[in-house]
This record gives structure tokens, sequence and C-alpha cells, in this order.
């Protein structure tokens, strides 16, 4: 990419074609910052007569700050292109010279001239991808190598049209992204690389015959419709025991670079969650219409009794016995199949995966637990 002398606007190499009654359709590269230097965002507003104006939704801050650090991680790959709408001030020049015999002629290849204007007039639109725009813009690293796919439409009904087209499609499923995420070794962005462990670890007790979640964990590949244990909510309590300072997994977190402790932290898991279901075996293994304990209230529940219970098991010289001594003592106040927990006033199956159950019910073992066998 390459700018005139008096720097009114970029030149790039691009392969151009048409689409659609002979739109013109361009493909290219372009250094991360400049994108937002050659493009604006039309953003969704009313004028005063309460006209319609724009198409894009508001920057979303958290979102924009997480594509920020992947990139500034590094070394890291960013295929994923930018769609802009250009206005016909755009010129492109085919290149000359003799093409390959056996050339599938669907592009030409030249010089991309755009022109390069002040921020509300300029020639080129964002139709898709205005968060990783801003996040390029921002970024250290931001001379990275950008894909973008643009075409020639000057009105704004054309680009509102592609961008409801583009964005239509829903996103990838947040139960597919976990169960991806243990096959993934690249750089990922802050939020999904603190789902690894949790998603590694849901991922092998899946697959265990010793495990007391041994094909259990419903996944998207999976056809098997018997399964009765919500994936999310098993990652999210693994997520919650790695929490220092007294998480139950925190211990086994390897420090800087240094690679953690997974067996350590499977063998943690397997111990507690075994002894959860020999202590309540009429809910274990059964669907969540017939169980809260399977619902991912109940799952989300146990998982935060467990950093108190393995606090004190981990330093008993019978870690098993600690574990089942502690269960023993909140069973009688359990109705995870029927009846009433009678101290907080709700039917067994009103329990739900809200923040106000989760957080009720998991106060009130975690006070049964500390109090011990008085209650009992």
């Amino acid at each position: 990419m390459t700018k005139n002398k008096t720097q009114n606007e970029v030149i790039i190499r691009a392969l151009k074609t048409e689409q659609m009654n002979n739109v013109e359709t361009y493909a290219f590269f372009i250094p991360g910052y400049q994108i937002v230097k050659i493009a604006d965002i039309s953003r969704v507003a009313r004028d005063e007569i309460d006209k319609l104006e724009g198409f894009q939704r508001k920057e979303i801050r958290s979102h924009v700050n997480s594509i920020v650090d992947y990139l500034d991680q590094g070394q890291i790959l960013f295929p994923n292109a930018i769609i802009l709408a250009l206005g016909h001030e755009v010129k492109f020049t085919q290149s000359r010279g003799p093409s390959p015999s056996g050339l599938t002629n669907i592009s030409a290849m030249g010089t991309l001239q755009i022109p390069l204007k002040e921020e509300g007039k300029r020639v080129a639109w964002i139709v898709d991808g205005q968060q990783r725009s801003m996040a390029l813009s921002k970024a250290k690293n931001n001379q990275i190598p950008v894909p973008v796919i643009a075409f020639v439409a000057p009105d704004l009904e054309t680009q509102r049209s592609q961008f409801i087209l583009v964005n239509k499609a829903k996103p990838l499923p947040s139960a597919l992204i976990n169960e991806l995420l243990p096959e993934v070794s690249t750089h990922l962005p802050t939020d999904l690389k603190v789902k690894i462990i949790p998603a590694e670890l849901t991922d092998v007790l899946n697959k265990d015959p010793d495990s007391p979640f041994y094909q259990l964990i419903i996944r998207p590949s999976d056809k098997d419709k018997t399964r009765v244990v919500n994936q999310a909510s098993l990652i999210e309590a693994f997520r919650r025991n790695l929490k220092p300072p007294l998480g139950a997994l925190n211990q086994f977190k390897g420090l800087g670079n240094a690679p953690s402790d997974m067996e350590g932290m499977y063998k943690t898991v397997v111990t507690y969650w075994s002894q959860v279901r020999e202590t309540f075996p009429e809910a274990w293994g059964v669907p969540a219409t017939k169980s809260r304990l399977m619902h991912s209230a109940g799952i989300r529940v146990m998982g935060a009794l467990m950093d108190q219970i393995m606090i004190r098991a981990d330093n008993h010289e019978d870690p098993v016995a600690e574990i089942r001594k502690a269960l023993d003592q909140i069973k009688p106040h359990c109705r995870w199949t029927e009846g009433l927990w009678e101290d907080l006033g709700w039917k067994w199956n009103e329990i739900q995966s809200t923040g106000l159950h989760i957080r009720r019910l998991s106060d009130y073992l975690l006070q049964l637990d500390r109090a011990g066998p008085r209650l009992i």
C-alpha cells in the first residue's frame, strides 16, 4: 500500500470482479490502522424529522478492548475480512501483462486508488467489522495486514441490505465454542483463554469411564439425547474453582508461563464429584426435570461448595472421608428430586439458573457446611 505525494489518497494492490448486476467488488489487504482512515462508520440514528440514518450499532467498548488484547499478544492470525461499501470516487487501474494458461479468469489484478477525506466525508463505509476496525486503530500491533472485501454502493439502501445479510447469521453458539476450545492451541482473546482449562476438564470427564460425568455432558456434536449435564454450567463451575485465593483448583494453576497441573486438577474434580454422586444416587444421571442436582443451578451450587470442602479435605489424612462427611451433613437438608427446601421456601423444581437462586442456595449450603453437625 502506498500514498501519493500529497497524501490525498491510498493506493493498494487489489483484485476486481463483478457481482449482482455489475456491482464492482474488490479484494485487497491493508494495514489495520488504515481502515478507520479510509472508511467512516455509518451509525444508526434519526434526524430532525425522525428519518432513519446509517445502519451500524454503537461501539461495544468491552468487545473492542477484548480484540485489542488479542491483537497485542504478538504473533497472531487475523484472517477475518472487513467488509466496506465504496463510493464511485474510487479508481481502479488494471495491470497489464500476459496471463498464464489455464487461468480461471474471474477477476482482474490492478491498483485501487481510494481518496483520503476527513471523518464524515470519506468515500468508504464499514458494513461489517466496526469493532475489529476500532480495535485495529487502537492496538499497538496495528500494522498487521487485514483482508478487506469492498463493493461499490454509494446509496444507503444497498449498504443497509448488505449489513443485514452479513449480520443475520447467528454467532457461534457458546456450547459449540466450549466444545472446540480443547482443540485450539493458537492465541485466543482473554475471555476465551480463561475457559480453556475448564473446557479441557469437561472434555476428559465426558470421555473417561472412571469419571462421574462419563457420557453425561451435553455437547453440540453428540447425537445421544440421553445426556443430562449442561456443559456450560460445568465450565462456569470450574472457572470459579480456578479463581485465587480459595478456589479448589487454583493451587494447580501454573505460574507465569509454567504449565498447569491438569492431572492434579482432574483428580480433585473426580474425587469430589464422585462423592457427590455417591451421596445423592437418586438425583444423579437423570434429566434436570427430574433432578435439580443435574440442573445448571445444582452444578453451579455444588461447584461453589467444592471450594470450601476441599480446603479441609486437602489437609486431611483421608480426603475422601472428609468430603463424604461434609456431604452427609448437608444431605438431610437437600431437596434435589422432591419436597420443599424448608429454610428457603422453594419447591424442589422451582430452582432455576438465575443469579438469585444460585446465590441463595449456595449461601445456604455453605452455611450448613460451616455450621457442621450442630444443625443436623
